[in-house]
């Protein structure tokens, strides 16, 4: 274009830093799959190799002949785990959502509760309950009932993870159609038969995405086989006495990737067909609100049910609390401090240790969960899912398996072409104690979590934001440091107190690493169950759910500040 007279060139505008943004994406990219390598690729690649020796090879094929039966039950264990789980997270949903009645809000607690308690609380108060000598079934009704084995762990474990299932069904209930129902009550369909025609064909994909999660997490634990599983052998306690018991890391590795197949395959199944199979319902956001059921075909068995389970949980809980101030709960029902003298004398330190590394790893975990999320959604489309992947396998990786992957691959040096470039960091020989391995389990147990809240609220923010700022001349770092994290902070906190509270509860995935120079809450609750101290047991037990209460109740009031703060900007 030529310029004519007393026209002047106009200015060039500036253009983002196309190396620049590559520039920083690249460094988070490096960080992220450095931290990948230490948390999951390192523990996952020495168990690997230990399972694939000739001793691992034998345990591995032993596992599927000889000595299939931990095999069979722990598969057993895990439908059973699942179908409970998924029932009781139906059935509370269903009551949250559809029936009108008083406490609703106290059965939403209720029902999370589990969550917050160490893995193990639970089945030392249904001993107590209801086993041989049970303050329930021996006591009051004179049966000798024999807890322990299947039936007990499946009560405990779907307990302990129903609240996923509830969480899970709930939202799709709340997102349903009201105007679906609405037809089929023009059409003269009952609400019983609404309920089997409409409501449950609906919400078959959560049902099923809820009993894989609750399968995985059923073949996965170790904490409750340990405490309740008697007789009743499962992969998880094989790994677990083949080291403690015998020494044996060869074999405890191959019975760990007999256990690493089925927990991969369903958690693949889960992620990646089970979310797919959703039912579109409507093409806007739904208008008007849900009646309530009133059929008494509905009402009341859904009502005895969900008042059923709530009852168990308000007694497991009381009994909990009840049982560190008394002697010997349902034997000596004497009021008295001592179990909390003998925390405060004995398990001070184990409080602080715990506590202090949760919030260590918290914030770590975080980090690197919004990095993931920023990766996968923002730069990473077409590799963004296999990176989405192995941020995921934290909680894929049944938490036996990755513990005594972490206790292979950390408890020498690592050496790289003659180069020590990792240090001894599990173990008693380790710096900290083995404290910093410990951090590390935390991390890449509370990344998945923190990962997807991140990747929704990512979703949900329209990325002309962002390149406004990039069109500014802002690199792809300063955006996400001046924009992104603004607009994700109620994900970065809810990534933030799940990573604290999943640290504080959790003893599978660090068993196999705890040591006495570095005590954790869990592990101590642990050591007095074996001892049948239960009466200490059920003090720290309480002690943990507080703590655990006051970090839900503090992210509670930053999420409320935060809510605050947008509607005055708003305004």
């Amino acid at each position: 274009m030529t310029l004519t007279a007393g026209q002047k060139a106009a200015p060039k505008t500036r253009r983002p830093s196309r190396r620049r943004t590559d520039r920083a994406v690249w460094i988070v990219l490096g960080i992220v799959l450095l931290a990948m390598l230490l948390l999951i690729g390192l523990p996952v690649s020495k168990l690997l190799a230990a399972g694939l020796s000739p001793d691992g090879l034998q345990a591995i094929v032993n596992g599927f002949t000889t000595n299939a039966v931990p095999l069979r039950n722990t598969i057993l264990l895990g439908l059973m785990v699942g179908v409970l789980g998924t029932a009781a997270g139906f059935v509370c949903a269903y009551a949250q959502v559809f029936l009108n009645f008083r406490g609703k809000r106290v059965l939403h607690w209720l029902t999370l509760l589990p969550t917050i308690s160490p893995p193990f609380a639970a089945a030392t108060a249904i001993i107590t309950l209801f086993g041989k000598r049970g303050i329930i079934s021996y006591q009051l009704f004179g049966l000798e009932i024999d807890i322990y084995g299947l039936s007990g762990l499946t009560i405990v474990i779907g307990m302990t993870f129903a609240p996923v299932a509830y969480m899970n069904i709930r939202g799709m209930f709340e997102n349903l159609d009201p105007s679906l129902f609405e037809a089929a009550a023009a059409l003269g369909a009952s609400q019983v038969r609404t309920l089997f025609k409409v409501t449950l064909p609906m919400v078959i994909p959560a049902l099923l995405a809820s009993f894989l999660v609750l399968f995985v997490e059923g073949i996965a634990d170790l904490a409750n086989p340990l405490v309740l599983g008697g007789d009743f052998q499962v992969l998880a306690s094989q790994i677990y006495f083949a080291v403690a018991g015998n020494g044996d890391v060869a074999a405890a590795s191959g019975i760990a990737l007999v256990l690493l197949l089925p927990a991969l395959t369903v958690f693949a199944v889960q992620k990646y067909w089970a979310n797919k199979k959703s039912v579109v319902t409507v093409t806007g956001k739904p208008t008007g609100s849900l009646k309530p059921v009133t059929s008494k075909a509905i009402t009341v068995p859904i009502g005895i049910l969900v008042g059923a389970w709530t009852l168990l949980i308000v007694l497991v809980y009381v009994t909990i609390v009840v049982g560190g101030f008394v002697n010997i709960l349902g034997v000596d029902n004497t009021f008295t401090m001592a179990h909390y003298v003998f925390v405060e004398r004995l398990g001070s330190s184990a409080v602080v240790t715990t506590l202090t590394m949760a919030l260590i790893a918290a914030p770590l975990a975080a980090s690197l969960a919004l990095a993931v999320a920023w990766l996968v959604v923002r730069h990473l489309r077409r590799t963004g899912r296999i990176l989405d992947f192995v941020g995921m396998l934290g909680v894929a990786i049944p938490g036996t398996v990755l513990g005594l992957g972490f206790a292979l691959a950390y408890s020498t040096p690592t050496w790289f072409f003659g180069q020590q470039i990792v240090p001894i960091l599990a173990g008693g020989l380790a710096a900290g104690g083995g404290a910093v391995a410990i951090v590390m389990v935390y991390v890449a147990r509370g990344i998945p979590t923190g990962q997807q809240a991140s990747i929704a609220a990512l979703q949900q923010i329209n990325p002309q934001v962002e390149e406004a700022a990039t069109s500014l001349g802002a690199g792809a770092l300063t955006t996400f440091l001046k924009v992104t994290i603004p607009l994700v902070r109620p994900a970065v906190i809810t990534a933030v107190t799940y990573a604290i509270t999943k640290s504080m509860t959790t003893i599978t995935a660090i068993i196999f690493i705890t040591t006495p120079q570095t005590k954790v809450m869990t592990a101590q609750i642990l050591d007095e169950v074996d001892a049948g101290r239960f009466g200490n047991a059920f003090a720290y037990c309480t002690v943990l759910i507080v703590l655990v209460l006051i970090v839900l109740g503090i992210a509670n009031l930053l999420l409320n500040q935060l809510n605050r703060s947008k509607r005055r900007v708003r305004a």
